[in-house]
């Protein structure tokens, strides 16, 4: 692997262990020519996966993109960056084994919504106030109406 600080070509593996879920290895590398040490993060994808925009747009899945959505869910909540990797490989590989190369956008915002129903509350709604696109105070009162109602059914 190339370094990522001085561009040298031949860096070497300090350290490999599992991530907690052992779903990717990490790795602790370094770089003999600079010194530079950094972590990266290997993964088995069984498939590329294609997003289907609403408008029809097709784009790569983009894991560091869900994930970046679900942290902005999360700000300022107890939740730590170790349990949104969890919720993100979990989708991922739900994902990957629907059999279908090509998965519209809503499926992924569905998955999420059900993960942070069940992780925070606070941040379900921030998710949900983005994904459905409220635009009034009315759309999050109907919203945590529901929930309540959702709630007492349980």
């Amino acid at each position: 692997m190339r370094c990522p600080f001085c561009g040298h070509d031949d860096t070497q593996v300090k350290d490999s262990r599992p991530t907690d879920d052992h779903a990717a290895i990490r790795r602790r590398r370094y770089c003999p020519a600079c010194g530079a040490r950094w972590t990266t993060f290997e993964r088995v994808y069984l498939r590329e996966l294609t997003v289907v925009k609403k408008n029809g747009d097709k784009a790569p899945f983009d894991r560091e993109k869900l994930s970046r959505s679900l942290k902005i869910a999360l700000r300022k909540r107890p939740v730590d960056d170790e349990r949104i990797e969890r919720i993100v490989n979990s989708i991922q590989r739900r994902l990957e084994t629907l059999g279908e190369a090509e998965i519209p956008s809503k499926v992924i915002g569905e998955m999420a919504m059900e993960q942070l129903a069940q992780l925070d509350q606070v941040a379900y709604v921030r998710f949900a106030s983005v994904y459905r696109n409220f635009r009034e105070a009315k759309d999050f009162e109907q919203f945590v109406e529901n929930l309540g109602d959702r709630g007492s059914a349980s």
